[in-house]
């Protein structure tokens, strides 16, 4: 069980499944079953998942002054988080609208509201740093003092970059200098060999994962001086992708704090992220470790013979 602190964004969203993407024009249109709303965003995901996996976690994000914490914690579902770290700081919690289609096309639209202009209370990390084996931050502005104090705690971090552009990258400099794995959601206009590899070189990043949807990942192990393209595990039918790239990131930090090579546990997280994906919404199917587990020794040894060898 690894010791997790996770600061980043946590959004209401609201997920529509639509007949093809463009949407067109209709004043008005029925849907049955088609339409869900619930927390997520970054940090409530990535929480989620981990939570799910078996690791201590300590949920560290910002949201509207009138939000209700009943929505982080739906009484139908095993699995809670401490909300003791939320903060109602903002206006109103952000929020984003995404349309998807049978062919995994999708369009997003995201209101961040006043989470540029919201700081955190330092304090509460303070008092809880030197306990956390691991932090994560997504790129918000007011996870930059808690990057910085993981830094002067020596702690190892791990960084969600949201939205990457080449006229982004002075905004997220400090995050790529100081993080040892970072996670990029997709990279536009560049090859993603380059891209991760040159990532890595600038900014001395051990361990970069470029996400490139339906045709899978990018791992460049920059300690093996490695770039690798992984194509997805598919172990059922695809409902609605939204979410997979937290939950693949999250997967692959619980199985690297464990010490795993950065293969294996890509090899996990992969197939963690296959079941996720067979849910509508971001923060619904996840498995836990044990389920993992189950899955990967019937999937990659189904006759056992991990397990005679073992036991020989």
């Amino acid at each position: 069980m690894g010791k997790f602190i996770i600061a980043g964004i946590t959004q209401l969203e609201t997920i529509v499944k639509v007949d093809k993407i463009p949407i067109d024009y209709k004043s008005f249109t029925a849907l049955n079953g088609a339409i869900h709303t619930a927390a997520g965003g970054d940090a409530y995901n990535i929480s989620l998942a981990m939570k799910w996996l078996g690791d201590d976690i300590t949920f560290m994000t910002v949201v509207g002054r009138d939000q209700s914490m009943g929505i982080f914690n739906p009484p139908d579902r095993e699995v809670t988080l401490d909300t003791r770290f939320v903060l109602p700081l903002m206006s109103e919690t952000p929020m984003e609208v995404m349309f998807f289609d049978e062919q995994r096309k999708e369009q997003a639209f995201e209101d961040l509201k006043d989470i540029r202009d919201v700081g955190y209370e330092m304090s509460l990390v303070d008092s809880i740093i030197d306990s956390a084996e691991m932090v994560f931050v997504s790129n918000a502005n007011f996870c930059r003092p808690i990057m910085q104090l993981a830094g002067e705690h020596n702690k190892k971090l791990a960084v969600k970059i949201h939205s990457f552009c080449r006229e982004k990258e002075k905004y997220n400099a400090d995050f790529l200098s100081a993080a040892n794995i970072v996670f990029f959601s997709d990279v536009t206009g560049e090859d993603p060999f380059e891209f991760a590899q040159g990532m890595a070189k600038k900014y001395d990043i051990d361990l970069i994962i470029i996400g490139q949807g339906a045709e899978g990942l990018v791992l460049h192990d920059n300690l093996r001086n490695m770039t690798v393209h992984y194509d997805p595990i598919r172990t059922g039918k695809v409902v609605n992708t939204a979410g997979a790239g937290n939950a693949l990131f999250a997967c692959f930090l619980h199985y690297c704090m464990r010490g795993m090579d950065a293969t294996d546990a890509i090899h996990k997280a992969l197939l963690f992220t296959s079941n996720k994906i067979g849910y509508m919404g971001t923060s619904n199917g996840f498995m836990t470790e044990s389920q993992l587990e189950q899955w990967d020794n019937l999937i990659w040894d189904p006759r056992g013979t991990k397990n005679i060898a073992e036991q020989t």
